[in-house]
């Protein structure tokens, strides 16, 4: 299956946030248990605070910031994002993104039901796992 990027958008407002310009990416065609969106906001533009709870569904969110740049609340914490960082709001905590910056801000956006998961027979996993453990920051000299 493929998808391209722009396919099937649409604009909808977040948690009474501003206008958000959204793609779904394949939307019920999917066999796993997430959502998969691209979302594009505009200069000042918010997702809304808010969080999961009450609702049926304890959902957690991953955000990572594809352009622009963000401030991103979550519990009590702040963060200031950028190109590449990418925040993890987990279930039941309240949280917002804000676009900071002078253009639009675009932000895959990964959500589901929290639960459990077994990737240990992934190498990929271990290797991270490592890589956290030695405090590696990613980076190459």
């Amino acid at each position: 299956m493929f998808e391209a990027r722009g396919a099937h958008t649409f604009d909808y407002s977040l948690h009474q946030g501003s206008p958000t310009r959204m793609q779904f990416h394949f939307a019920d065609s999917m066999a796993m248990p997430v959502a998969i969106q691209t979302w594009e906001l505009e200069p000042g533009g918010y997702e809304g605070m808010h969080s999961h709870h009450g609702d049926g569904m304890a959902v957690e969110e991953f955000y990572l910031v594809l352009e622009g740049s963000a401030q991103m609340q979550v519990g009590q914490e702040h963060y200031e994002l950028g190109a590449g960082d990418s925040v993890l709001a987990p279930a039941e905590v309240e949280h917002d993104l804000r676009n900071t910056g002078d253009g639009v801000l675009r932000v895959l956006v990964v959500w589901g039901e929290a639960g459990s998961k077994d990737f240990s027979g992934f190498g990929s996993l271990a290797a991270s796992l490592a890589a956290r453990a030695e405090g590696t920051d990613g980076t190459r000299g």
